[in-house]
């Protein structure tokens, strides 16, 4: 079959049909340049499906009960990439944001939350436990989460399970591998302290956000690059509206609010931002139809 499989060829209908339900589902933008890519990381699902070419497949992706298989299709489609302590100023200015009254909301037991918002395999989340468990070793002790979510489910059991080899803890320190991980033969498992910082769900951005209090601080970092402007531009909202008060705001080194004073937010370093105040005009909690997970 893989013979086989190396033959088939996604034509241009075709295409536009994945990109299609790729858009309206995700908001993912795929433009035509990147039809050999989508061939070549679907190819597998035609074998996985037992189907002889992407015509069958696309008709499947393309229904009501293609539901589980669109999962599968952003999974392909999307690259997880990161690593642990990524872009470090973000979590500089985390701390520097969340220092002064840190002791004193753990003292008074007041609620802090912050939002990893496509937490990829898991090293965002558990990179800001650690940083944060450094300035404050009592956080574990007081009302504090991270919630961390992706809208790839495969991620998000990998992020759970908290397993890592050792090319994913490059970045980590010896000192913090020794505090935080817990070593194996094969790989190093986060510890009950980093774990229980940290809630994993899957989340589509898209679709209905069912979280009920504002946060401290959101990451959102290289996760708005699949998305055109028109979806970055009604997704700013919202994400002013999930944060608290003087609430920051990171994304990844090539994202950009255009005006950041227009949705609320005021610069306070590379491609992070302050809540300032409210936005106005938020759109409805979905940005089209699509059906929220928690």
């Amino acid at each position: 079959m893989r013979g086989e499989e190396a033959q088939v060829t996604l034509s241009m209908p075709e295409f536009n049909i994945i990109a299609a339900v790729a858009y309206r589902e995700f908001g993912l933008k795929i433009i035509p340049e990147k039809m050999m890519m989508v061939q070549s990381r679907l190819r597998h699902r035609l074998r996985a499906l037992n189907l002889p070419d992407f015509d069958a497949y696309s008709r499947i992706l393309d229904t009501p009960q293609g539901i589980d298989e669109r999962r599968f299709l952003v999974s392909a489609l999307t690259t997880n990439v990161s690593h642990f302590h990524r872009e470090p100023h973000h979590f500089d200015l985390l701390v520097k944001a969340l220092a002064p009254e840190l002791k004193q909301r753990i003292q008074a037991k007041e609620r802090i939350r912050i939002w990893s918002a496509g937490c990829s395999n898991g090293q965002e989340p558990y990179s800001i436990a650690m940083r944060l468990l450094q300035v404050e070793p009592n956080l574990t002790q007081t009302d504090f989460r991270i919630l961390a979510t992706d809208i790839d489910p495969k991620v998000i059991s990998f992020a759970t399970e908290g397993a890592y080899g050792s090319r994913l803890l490059s970045g980590v320190p010896d000192k913090d591998r020794r505090r935080f991980f817990k070593e194996k033969p094969n790989h190093s498992i986060v510890s009950d302290e980093l774990r229980k910082c940290v809630t994993f769900r899957e989340l589509n951005l898209l679709a209905t956000w069912p979280m009920r209090h504002q946060f401290d601080a959101i990451f959102c970092r290289n996760v708005v690059i699949y998305f055109d402007v028109e979806t970055q531009e009604k997704l700013w909202p919202r994400f002013n509206a999930s944060l608290a008060k003087r609430g920051v705001f990171f994304l990844g080194h090539s994202e950009r609010i255009a005006l950041p004073g227009k949705c609320g937010f005021k610069s306070i370093g590379p491609t992070a931002y302050e809540k300032c105040v409210a936005a106005t005009g938020i759109p409805s909690t979905k940005i089209r139809g699509q059906n929220g997970t928690s």
